[in-house]
């Protein structure tokens, strides 16, 4: 593996490294390892550093959503163009392509589940193309980025024994 993908990983594992922790871990000059991190930033391929935080033990109330998107491809531009549309909400966290019986999955946040559901009622489901809309409120997160939220989380269902 080279020295820009050990940089990379060592970054999304702990956004918070300084430049001579990664020195020190992957034994390259600070020059390095400086020009390599403004080089991945100039080409957008490092677009954010950030924390994950867990809400739940935070005085701040957050609602998370899911929402399934089924949409009619526009001719020329695909789905991009629903897409980059629905990207422009500040509710919205997150819009991916994805596989099966829907074509979008996007993640939005909010204050309250009314909150959510007019989004999706007056903002979402009237953009022209858009089919249908199925939302997934998430209730606990147990796991995000590879994080465990709660680390000693006992498993409380019964067993089944043949």
């Amino acid at each position: 593996m080279d020295k820009t993908m050990k940089i990379i990983e060592l970054l999304q594992e702990n956004s918070r490294l300084t430049e001579k922790q990664i020195v020190v871990a992957l034994e390259l000059t600070e020059e390095e390892v400086r020009n390599t991190i403004k080089e991945l930033e100039d080409k957008k391929i490092i677009l954010k550093y950030s924390s994950l935080i867990n809400w739940e033990k935070t005085n701040c109330e957050i609602v998370t959503a899911l929402i399934d998107v089924k949409v009619a491809p526009q001719q020329d531009l695909g789905f991009n163009a629903i897409a980059q549309r629905i990207c422009q909400f500040e509710e919205v966290k997150s819009v991916s392509l994805i596989s099966g019986t829907y074509d979008l999955s996007v993640e939005v946040e909010g204050k309250t589940m009314k909150e959510i559901a007019l989004f999706v009622a007056e903002k979402l489901a009237p953009i022209k193309g858009v089919l249908s809309t199925t939302t997934h409120f998430i209730l606990i997160r147990y796991k995000k980025d590879g994080v465990l939220f709660e680390e000693n989380q006992d498993d409380k269902r019964l067993v089944i024994t043949p």
